[in-house]
């Protein structure tokens, strides 16, 4: 019986993903690599380290462990400005209103995102009430489609896997939310989250009354 929903942040509550473009695309200006929106594609639910990997190997650029560093916290600080202007609106239409009747239907809500940012977005949104836990990337180890988020998060909030529903709108968190042994909605395209249990192409979109139905 499901008793807990896990939501991912980026392309399902808000869409942060352009900030995070932005960012990575003046760094590789800096580093005289071309970077597109469609690259950017790679980058969907992947670690910021392994994101500027994919850069450099994109533009076949090879640096030291420290530069590389260096070049990830660069990035951040730009995206940590840019996010500084994210404002309640941005949250997609329909979603607070669906995290509130999964309260009052006495459902766990969790929110489960490899941003080492989320619990910043949360804030400025001012949906972090809505939550009873919340797990970044500064929480784990392994990145998806590693399941370890999806655990922890299901653990923060004393729930069995198997009775966990997660909304992921990437590849690899559908693959950790599976190999979690949970159920999942995949928010986006079939033809990339076609594993999902269940896809809708918004986040509130989905019907609850669905949900025992997983």
């Amino acid at each position: 019986m499901i008793q807990a929903v896990i939501f991912d942040l980026d392309g399902v509550i808000v869409d942060t993903a352009h900030y995070h473009f932005v960012a990575w695309q003046r760094l590789a200006r800096e580093l005289g690599i071309t970077f597109t929106e469609h690259d950017n594609e790679r980058l969907k639910g992947v670690s910021r380290m392994r994101s500027l990997e994919i850069i450099l190997e994109i533009g076949g650029v090879s640096l030291s462990e420290e530069k590389k560093e260096e070049l990830a916290t660069k990035k951040n600080t730009w995206f940590v400005e840019y996010i500084e202007a994210i404002k309640p609106e941005e949250v997609f239409p329909g979603v607070p209103q669906m995290l509130q009747q999964l309260r009052a239907q006495n459902y766990k809500v969790a929110l489960a995102s490899s941003s080492k940012n989320a619990e910043t977005v949360i804030r400025l949104l001012q949906i972090g009430h809505l939550f009873d836990a919340i797990v970044d990337g500064t929480m784990i180890t392994h990145t998806k489609p590693d399941p370890e988020i999806f655990l922890l998060a299901a653990k923060k909030i004393n729930e069995a896997p198997a009775n966990c529903v997660v909304f992921e709108d990437a590849e690899a968190g559908v693959e950790a939310a599976l190999a979690a042994g949970m159920k999942c909605v995949g928010v986006g395209s079939p033809a990339q989250l076609g594993k999902a249990n269940f896809i809708v192409a918004k986040t509130a979109e989905f019907d609850l009354g669905k949900l025992q139905g997983l």
